[in-house]
């Protein structure tokens, strides 16, 4: 069976969207797994082995979209996050059974919607993402192995980036980047205030992560430092190549964002920093790996400060021990 999974979004929505995927092709290995997925996260489609086929949603008009999915003559889709676009190209390229949440008038166009109610929370976005899998096997197993990526030529890539860079020991990353779903994070400074508790513990290396286009945040960061034996990284390839480093650190330190997702997704450990709402929860959010520790930043001054010390005094405990 030819099976379209769609997640044409972020980068973090599409990592929630593996698991799906893996078990559809575990399920009968003869499944034919074919993903529809932004351009950014093409690469990391392209490696992952449980993948056979990637389709690039370049944001083009409906038609053309619907010729790219008529030519993968797709018998069965399953559309884990819907807009009307996506919905009208199925039905144009004609897709027998075309499996969706109830939600959206994007729902008319597909022939089997599954009620889900994603905005209770009653499960995490990957879980959600997992139970329509059984629309289509009501006896499909939904376990998938964690961490559930695996690249070739990881421990070469940071074989070369220790040498790059002089690390020697084990590496705690800090990442402040901003965005991702979630509404609270970190200022800088109190980003470099965590850094320098890091930065005390002679026994690891610590870098701070800038993705490409995060130049200027990447030069106040470096002005904030000033003398330090900090590393800052602006990694400027691909999502897999960054994966390959992330699957060697030993800490991930950042708010929700699709990078978290990633070191969770390769076996990194995590910690992460959401806002105290539902919609942009932990509960919500959780990552598809293990070795997760969640803070939820209140949105007013003083609990966010209370939450603020408390962080600083796990991430003392967590250092305190062998990393």
């Amino acid at each position: 069976m030819n099976i379209l999974v769609v997640r044409n979004d972020k980068l973090g929505d599409f990592i929630t969207a593996l698991p799906t995927l893996y078990v559809l092709k575990h399920h009968d290995p003869s499944n034919r797994i074919v993903a529809l997925v932004a351009p950014l996260n093409r690469r990391l489609a392209e490696a992952c082995d449980f993948i056979d086929e990637v389709i690039v949603d370049e944001g083009a008009d409906i038609l053309e979209l619907a010729y790219k999915i008529k030519q993968a003559h797709i018998d069965t889709s399953i559309t884990l996050f819907s807009n009307t676009r996506v919905a009208i190209a199925q039905w144009v390229a004609k897709i027998a059974l075309r499996i969706a949440p109830a939600t959206k008038i994007a729902q008319i166009f597909y022939n089997r919607r599954i009620k889900q109610r994603r905005s209770e929370v009653k499960m995490a976005e990957y879980e959600y993402n997992l139970e329509l899998a059984k629309a289509l096997f009501p006896e499909i197993s939904l376990d998938f192995p964690k961490p559930l990526l695996h690249f070739e030529e990881s421990a070469k890539a940071y074989a070369e980036f220790c040498t790059e860079f002089g690390i020697t020991k084990p590496v705690v990353a800090f990442h402040p980047g901003f965005g991702g779903s979630s509404d609270a994070n970190w200022t800088l400074r109190e980003y470099i205030e965590l850094v320098r508790i890091a930065e005390a513990v002679e026994q690891i290396d610590v870098v701070m992560t800038f993705g490409p286009d995060e130049g200027k945040l990447y030069e106040e960061a470096k002005d904030l430092l000033g003398e330090s034996r900090v590393i800052l990284y602006r990694s400027q390839a691909s999502v897999v190549d960054f994966a390959k480093l992330l699957s060697s650190f030993k800490l991930f330190i950042s708010t929700s964002t699709g990078t978290y997702h990633l070191a969770s997704a390769v076996g990194c450990e995590t910690f992460t920093f959401f806002a105290d709402t539902l919609f942009a929860s932990s509960a919500r959010w959780k990552s598809i790996g293990e070795k997760q520790r969640h803070f939820m930043i209140p949105l007013d001054a003083s609990g966010r400060a209370e939450m603020f010390e408390r962080v600083k005094r796990e991430l003392k405990n967590r250092l305190s021990v062998s990393v």
